[in-house]
């Protein structure tokens, strides 16, 4: 492709007001009724300046997703408790008010745009659980997991535990709840007893 055949950036501070628009009419609206007119009324950007640089509303609202996230650290304490505790209830995390009003922005969706969930799941989710393994494998390597643990079934057992909560009993997460569940339910199904 030859650089004038190249989509056109849309750069520096008005990307970043962009994408802002993006997220507030998102937090307004719910990703459903979420409109490349509606993003660039609150813009103050034409139709055609989206449309140049982002093919649909899929396209959008991702990359403000992830422009918003920025890079996900890996917590690294030593120890799967504390490593969870930091991901799970710091910026970013279930406690993180921003991070949960986003998800439940685009909760319908998920389940009725498939081009949309698949994007969501490999741009949004997928850093997320990238971090999470990681989390998991650190502990793995330090001999705190019983070596029947199935990774793939425990690992997004909290973040399930907290979104029932909050989703379907109406309890907003907070840091206290959310290491009972690590204390209470995670650690002991995925973790090694004491030594006897």
């Amino acid at each position: 492709m030859t650089p004038s055949a190249e989509r056109p950036r849309v750069e520096g501070d008005r990307e970043q007001e962009i994408f802002d628009a993006t997220l507030d009419v998102l937090a307004e609206s719910g990703y459903d009724r979420l409109t490349m007119d509606a993003v660039a009324a609150k813009a103050k950007a034409s139709k055609a300046t989206l449309y140049r640089r982002w093919t649909n509303k899929v396209s959008l609202v991702i990359e403000a997703l992830q422009h918003d996230k920025g890079t996900l650290d890996v917590p690294d304490s030593g120890s799967l408790r504390d490593d969870l505790c930091a991901a799970f209830c710091g910026i970013g995390g279930l406690t993180d008010v921003h991070t949960v009003a986003t998800f439940s922005s685009v909760l319908t969706a998920i389940s009725r745009d498939a081009d949309f969930a698949e994007a969501f799941r490999r741009g949004v989710v997928g850093p997320k659980l990238a971090v999470s393994r990681e989390i998991w494998e650190r502990a793995r390597q330090r001999g705190e997991l019983r070596d029947d643990v199935d990774l793939d079934l425990l690992e997004p057992a909290l973040a399930g535990i907290v979104l029932h909560r909050l989703f379907i009993l109406g309890e907003c997460p907070d840091p206290d709840t959310i290491t009972r569940v690590i204390d209470q339910i995670i650690l002991p199904a995925a973790t090694r007893g004491p030594a006897s």
